[in-house]
């Protein structure tokens, strides 16, 4: 009965996260910084001119959310790099 019950709130909660998302909405927590603020973040941070801490108290963020900043632009690079290479390499594979 309570395994039932489990998989029945589990479909009720997946089709309501696709209603969202069919709506346009996203889960999760917002950003703490827009784009723009991003982008400055990483500008600071490549300038090396700052240290972590100054640029963490300049945005209000925590070290583990200027690296996260961080390696989410990297990652975002490389794929736009790594992803047309291997489109070069393999034109018949269809980019997954």
């Amino acid at each position: 009965m309570a395994e039932f019950e489990r998989n029945l709130i589990r479909e009720r909660t997946n089709a309501g996260l696709a209603a969202a998302r069919a709506r346009g909405r996203l889960g999760g927590r917002p950003k703490k910084l827009s784009p723009y603020k991003q982008k400055m973040l990483i500008k600071a941070y490549n300038e090396k001119e700052m240290s972590i801490q100054e640029i963490c108290d300049e945005f209000g963020i925590s070290k583990p959310t200027l690296y996260k900043y961080v390696s989410n632009k990297l990652l975002l690079l490389a794929k736009s790099l790594i992803i047309p290479y291997l489109s070069y390499l393999f034109p018949n594979e269809t980019a997954k």
